[in-house]
């Protein structure tokens, strides 16, 4: 059996297949608990919800408390499956169908949830990205005010997100001290040259994964595999797609600081550069090299050394 759950803000709709059961519970504590039971009881091959923003993550959980077998999706993936599916009428009820078709058919597979720890990292982690984007929204208006009072207000603003983004710097530092683990991460992933302690603590709050897949894995999982398009004599371009944007901003960074410094990366970066490769192609390259360094470090527990 397979569950498909569409969560919302108030309530959550689930449909069974390959029975076709599909029943509304609300999006409280005490239902969430029930139904953990009621789908314990049924063993369920596996049990998909889509990422929602934040909605999913009280109810998986709830379930995963049960050791329910739980795979949280891209929601772009259920919206290209249903296409596929030729679904194209949208409700919460006809969703929750879809998503439980997607489970039947594609067997993504069930990953642990975050723990309270973890979620907290991510949320402050999260918080950060979007402060700096309003820092970068704000300063960009900088040059197109003339009047005093309105530059004066701006300045305040980003004086105000300044105060923000050092607070929450500290919350991240202090979290990540407090955690055993983390720390231990933390200082293995700041031994590899160009990698500061943001990029570290990217890492560590959006690709858990990184340190236990094979390379192939991580640089799919990163979005930094690339992909083909050919189609019978036609051989086209490879390009990444998909992925986790928030870890490619972070090796992009990376990268960036490697080759302005001169430091290891720099090497692959001229070479491909040399060898007649578009800058934007080296960058990914080196992106790429980059977090499969990262995955060995973290899987043998061993720092960075210079060959």
């Amino acid at each position: 059996m397979f569950v498909g759950i569409d969560v919302s803000k108030d309530k959550l709709d689930v449909h069974l297949r390959p029975s076709g059961q599909a029943f509304t519970v609300p999006r409280d504590s005490e239902s969430i608990e029930n139904l953990a039971q009621h789908l314990n009881a049924l063993e369920p091959e596996l049990v998909v919800m889509e990422a929602t923003g934040g909605f999913e993550t009280v109810v998986a959980a709830g379930l995963a408390a049960t050791d329910l077998p739980l795979a949280i999706v891209n929601p772009r993936q259920i919206r290209d499956f249903a296409k596929a599916a030729g679904r194209l009428a949208k409700t919460d009820t006809l969703d929750a169908a879809v998503i439980a078709h997607f489970a039947e058919a594609m067997r993504p597979e069930p990953r642990a949830v975050p723990d309270a720890a973890s979620r907290r990292l991510g949320e402050l982690v999260t918080r950060r990205r979007q402060l700096l984007g309003m820092r970068v929204s704000e300063k960009n208006r900088l040059s197109r005010l003339a009047d005093p009072h309105a530059l004066h207000s701006l300045e305040e603003v980003m004086a105000v997100l300044d105060e923000q983004l050092d607070v929450i710097d500290r919350e991240i530092a202090s979290l990540i001290r407090e955690t055993p683990a983390w720390r231990e991460k933390d200082g293995l992933l700041r031994s590899v040259p160009g990698v500061g302690p943001k990029t570290a603590q990217t890492l560590i709050s959006e690709l858990p994964e990184l340190g236990q897949l094979h390379r192939r894995g991580i640089t799919s999982l990163s979005g930094l595999a690339p992909y083909p398009r050919d189609s019978g004599k036609m051989r086209g371009r490879r390009a990444i797609v998909g992925g986790r944007k928030a870890v490619r901003s972070a090796l992009y960074m990376a990268v960036m600081v490697s080759i302005r410094r001169d430091l290891p990366l720099a090497q692959t970066y001229h070479r491909l550069r040399a060898a007649g490769k578009e800058a934007k192609v080296a960058i990914t390259a080196c992106m790429r090299k980059l977090i499969v360094i990262l995955n060995a470090i973290l899987r043998d527990e061993r720092p960075w050394k210079y060959a």
